[in-house]
């Protein structure tokens, strides 16, 4: 018996310029894995194996084979380049066909240096797994494979293929609605006591949990909510001026999270168990990951569990430094809802994320998002800024003049004015509107009032006249708005506050509607 993690196939595009990992299982001593003009040998040891091939330039078709004993496994068509894996929930699951442009993609989609694999979308690992695993494979771009692709991961790949001139491979891992919590292990969460919440939470529910009845209650929702994703999704996609309240009309209430068990797929842990764990520690070129949104409910902690993550992949894949590029959530706010004024929080913890941990990028989006639609259907900038990201950060192929927008760097106070200083805006600062909204500025009290914003250079200038002397600033502190404040090359620039002892707040999230 000789075998190998499903995430290895024919098709398959193995990371360039780095050892290459390569493990599995068997019942004989010795396992060989030849490649190229190289081969490798291993011990196995209690039935398992794993090894490194050396470094490899970017090329190909090769042929992988394995051998143990009389076992043999041969792979074919394997191309040399570069791998990100594509992580996060619904917007980076969204599918190629459903996205803005999509479908003329899909039709004219012909070979490429584009190739795809989806981890298999199973919550708990058991025989239904299994079976899913056997059945997945690489696959090359080409209409009948790509349309479920992720739309992001397609358009990071084709940028960054287009940029280096190699074979790009995306591995997806995400699911819709889940938390960051869903793809850490449960050590990993247990050892930061700010999130002890998410745990206890799931136990207290599948503590004394009637397990045939929750199966019962898990097959009814999944048959529900798959036909009315299909068609809400469907109606996203091709609608010219679609809403949630119109959605619900045609097909009913979203029954969205469904009930809550070891078969849920957003419970804690468990797509780490039966997804990511399942890859790791495939090479990769490093992380793609847009997500955030599950966690608006509580955004005070979503730093130390976005950070987790991070130590957590990069634990598993045995590489502190392997890159983490992250995309900051963009404006959405629900149709007839308040502004809970949550996503500002969850988009500082991203930003602190990309100024506190090394190796990261951030991808700033602030425009791309839907008033009540929250998933919008226009993907390529956020492929594209997230490959920009990548080629600044982990390739050093373009400056941040081209990779990212203006970014808070500084500010002083001078009597009722407040100067903001932005980074990366050397080239200057622009307003797309008639008035550059979104600006917020607060004295002693931290009563926030809008002020009167004046672009001077790399700098904007700051007044209120219902604020005598300014001690305190933020931007775009809202889940939803117009946005005006950009670079010159044509990326907003992103939220950001002062001081994060400001007195901001919020009030609540779409999740639950109360506090956290």
């Amino acid at each position: 018996m000789l075998k190998l993690p499903a995430v290895f196939s024919d098709c398959m595009v193995l990371q360039r310029n780095k050892n290459i990992a390569v493990w599995g299982e068997s019942d004989g001593s010795f396992v060989a894995v030849s490649l190229d003009n190289y081969t490798v040998e291993t011990e196995v040891q209690n039935g398992r194996w794993s090894l490194l091939l050396p470094p490899h330039k970017a090329g190909g078709p090769y042929r992988m084979t394995v051998k143990s004993g009389n076992d043999v496994i041969i792979f074919d068509d394997i191309m040399l380049g570069e791998v990100w894996l594509a992580g996060g929930q619904s917007n980076m699951e969204f599918e190629l066909q459903n996205s803005k442009g999509g479908s003329s993609i899909i039709e004219n989609a012909s070979g490429g240096n584009v190739r795809f694999y989806y981890t298999p979308k199973v919550s708990w690992t058991g025989e239904e797994l299994y079976k899913a695993e056997a059945e997945s494979s690489w696959s090359k771009f080409t209409p009948e494979s790509c349309k479920n692709w992720s739309a992001v991961g397609y358009y990071f790949a084709a940028g960054l293929s287009e940029r280096l001139g190699v074979t790009v491979g995306i591995i997806g891992c995400n699911w819709g609605g889940t938390s960051a919590s869903c793809w850490i292990s449960r050590d990993f969460l247990e050892s930061v006591p700010c999130l002890s919440s998410y745990l206890e939470e799931y136990d207290n529910i599948v503590k004394n949990q009637d397990e045939e009845k929750y199966l019962k209650e898990l097959e009814e929702y999944c048959a529900y909510q798959a036909e009315f994703d299909k068609n809400a999704g469907n109606y996203f996609a091709t609608s010219p001026d679609p809403s949630w309240e119109e959605a619900v009309k045609l097909f009913g209430e979203s029954r969205y999270p469904g009930p809550m068990g070891p078969r849920t797929p957003n419970h804690p842990c468990g797509l780490y168990e039966s997804m990511l764990s399942r890859i790791a520690p495939y090479t990769l070129a490093g992380f793609l990951y847009y997500q955030g949104e599950e966690d608006d409910h509580k955004p005070y902690t979503y730093y130390e569990l976005l950070s987790t993550l991070v130590k957590q992949w990069r634990y598993d894949w045995k590489d502190d430094t392997l890159p983490f590029m992250l995309v900051q959530l963009p404006v959405f706010q629900d149709a007839n809802e308040p502004d809970y004024k949550n996503w500002p929080f969850i988009r500082e913890a991203q930003m602190k994320l990309y100024n506190t941990v090394k190796n990261t990028g951030i991808a700033v989006i602030l425009e791309h998002g839907e008033y009540g639609n929250i998933h919008p259907v226009d993907k390529k900038p956020v492929g594209e800024r997230l490959m920009l990201q990548a080629m600044y950060h982990v390739y050093g192929n373009t400056s941040l003049a081209e990779a990212a927008g203006p970014l808070y760097h500084s500010y002083y106070t001078d009597g009722s004015k407040i100067h903001i200083k932005f980074q990366n805006a050397e080239t200057g600062l622009k307003c797309t509107e008639k008035v550059l909204d979104g600006f917020e500025i607060a004295g002693a009290d931290k009563k926030y009032f809008p002020a009167e914003a004046v672009i001077t250079g790399s700098s904007v200038i700051l007044e209120s006249d219902k604020v005598k002397t300014s001690l305190y600033a933020r931007y775009f502190w809202t889940n939803y708005g117009k946005v005006a404040l950009y670079g010159a090359n044509g990326i907003p620039a992103a939220p950001f506050r002062t001081s994060t002892e400001d007195g901001s707040e919020f009030t609540g999230s779409r999740n639950t509607g109360l506090v956290d």
